[in-house]
């Protein structure tokens, strides 16, 4: 297939489609038991950094569901601890960093690491990207999507990631980096800056390496004030996109200001992103209002409706497809797939999606 053909970016390009594209955020993940088998073999960082177990685990749902898009097994801390910062992840409490709170602590941060540190995750890139665009009669997958599937590349939004550097790990409100902003504006915001070029360097190696499209996740976009969403989510993520755009013209852009509310809008817009992806809170069709019909919407179900699945699920799926009927939409859920959740339902739900 050309690019063209494929579903996700036709939509990503700004076309209409009926039924939807869909893939999952956290597709790969603890609710299939495939991955949990390969999860018992290696720690997280592991998994990321080695080429074998990230391209089988990014492929574990392509299998099985046949999404529309596939995307990168790996880790928005993996940046921080490519530039030197320590990271590990503690069974039952997540990331465990040092944290960032000091300019000699950033300055020991060291930005022309990354690329020789993430040269297996652009490993994994080819590998996948081989696999999914392989003849159906040479594909890996077990499944008919030779060629359908878009390979979608990630990074934390320099906010978000900020957010655990400075806290030092996970938090319900993340005091710190939002204490630093006010406190510390100037070492807060050379932070900000460090990490919007070396994300913007490391998407675009992603791109060089075979992604097809890639995304910004800004899951703590959510926890600011106006203003400060202007100048910590906004504006970033504005000057990553322009720099994508500089050596990618062509590349479609994701973008996820979670819990952004009203601000939606103005996020499409001043940043040019190609798709918003929407949280679970966004009212669908008033988001639709926001934000120019040439973009993209991506979500939203809730994550919890498809743990519970049965007629629920049935229905928010129907209004969620008919409410964005007629304009870009990629089908996604508002956040990550819980790992409780049933394979079974997963499946009833692309199939589904996919009714006619």
């Amino acid at each position: 297939m050309t690019m063209t053909e494929k579903r996700l970016l036709r939509v990503l390009q700004g076309e209409a489609l009926w039924p939807p594209p869909v893939w999952l955020m956290r597709q790969a993940g603890r609710y299939l038991p495939e991955f949990r088998a390969l999860r018992a073999q290696a720690d997280f960082i592991t998994r990321c950094m080695t080429p074998d177990i990230a391209t089988e685990i990014t492929l574990q749902p392509i299998r099985r569901y046949g999404m529309d898009g596939a995307i990168l097994f790996s880790d928005i801390l993996i940046l921080p601890w490519a530039m030197g910062q320590s990271l590990h992840f503690a069974e039952g409490v997540g990331p465990v960093l040092e944290p960032i709170r000091s300019a000699t602590d950033l300055d020991r941060l060291r930005p022309e690491r990354v690329a020789d540190v993430t040269a297996p995750i652009m490993e994994t890139l080819r590998r996948l990207r081989r696999s999914l665009d392989a003849p159906a009669d040479q594909s890996v997958l077990g499944v008919g999507v030779a060629g359908a599937t878009t390979l979608i590349g990630f990074a934390g939004s320099p906010f978000t990631v900020a957010c655990y550097m400075v806290e030092g790990g996970s938090s319900r409100d993340f005091l710190e980096p939002r204490r630093m902003a006010y406190e510390q504006p100037a070492l807060f915001d050379r932070l900000i800056d460090l990490l919007t070029q070396a994300t913007a360097t490391m998407l675009c190696a992603q791109i060089e390496a075979g992604a097809e499209a890639v995304m910004l996740f800004d899951s703590w976009a959510g926890l600011l004030p106006p203003p400060q969403f202007r100048r910590y989510v906004i504006e970033p993520s504005r000057l990553i996109i322009d720099e994508i755009r500089r050596h990618h013209p062509k590349v479609p852009i994701l973008g996820f200001p979670r819990l952004g509310g009203l601000l939606v809008g103005e996020y499409a817009k001043a940043t040019g992103v190609n798709a918003l992806a929407l949280d679970t809170s966004a009212d669908l069709a008033l988001a639709a209002t926001l934000v120019p019909d040439t973009v993209a919407l991506q979500g939203n179900l809730d994550p919890l409706c498809l743990l519970a699945g049965g007629d629920g699920l049935t229905r928010e799926v129907e209004r969620i497809r008919h409410t964005l009927r007629g304009r870009p939409h990629i089908f996604n859920l508002g956040h990550g797939v819980l790992p409780q959740t049933s394979p079974d339902e997963v499946g009833r739900l692309v199939e589904q999606v996919r009714r006619l």
